[in-house]
């Protein structure tokens, strides 16, 4: 196996859930069904802060030089992500509360397991970002909409540096195995959160056809 072939098997097993975070319904989720733009901001950032941490806790742990190096340039961009989001809000302190995908992926010990999981956190975040900026667009916040955006393009970047790593990092079957594994774990933590969420709040996760 190889990093793209990865990417395939992760997106096909994972169509479905991939599918629902993308939906207008995952901002419901995150805000608690408050979908006004500062609740939507404050999700967003209490997101980007929590990836922050946890990729410095990776680095910081990480024995790996390549995959530390990747794991600190990744920790950077999503405080320059944090900071950005903080930007809209004016004075605000992201919580603690790190989410049941980030929780996950904090679990996760080896080399090729983070390798995964960074591919599986960033497949996952590619649809919230997608979320973001219809949502701003809906808003009639053109700046905002263009500013998750651009955010959503620093995700090209994350995601050759996810796969070249992981190319370098996976020298066995069980390797690329621990990978897919972690990759399946961080999107499915997505979604069962996503999930249980909305039932909480009395709304249907599954589309209605």
């Amino acid at each position: 196996m190889n990093a793209t072939e990865l990417l395939e098997s992760v997106r096909a097993d994972n169509e479905t859930a991939l599918s629902r975070l993308g939906s207008s319904k995952s901002l419901y989720a995150a805000t608690g069904g408050e979908m006004e733009a500062d609740a939507v901001l404050r999700a967003a950032a209490d997101a980007e802060y929590a990836a922050a941490r946890t990729f410095d806790q990776w680095a910081d742990t990480e024995g790996d030089e390549g995959a530390r190096d990747a794991f600190e340039t990744t920790a950077s961009e999503e405080d320059d992500h944090y900071e950005t989001v903080v930007g809209k809000l004016g004075d605000y302190d992201a919580g603690d509360d790190l989410g049941a995908m980030q929780s996950y992926l904090r679990g996760l010990d080896s080399t090729p397991a983070r390798a995964g999981g960074l591919l599986g956190r960033l497949l996952a975040t590619e649809k919230s970002k997608e979320q973001l900026t219809g949502f701003f667009v809906g808003q009639a916040d053109p700046q905002t909409a263009q500013l998750f955006r651009e955010l959503k393009g620093d995700l090209d970047d994350q995601r050759e540096r996810a796969l070249s790593l992981l190319d370098s990092v996976c020298n066995s079957d069980d390797d690329w195995d621990e990978a897919k594994d972690a990759a399946d774990g961080a999107i499915q933590a997505a979604y069962d959160e996503y999930t249980e969420q909305l039932e909480a709040m009395g709304v249907n996760p599954k589309p209605v056809c």
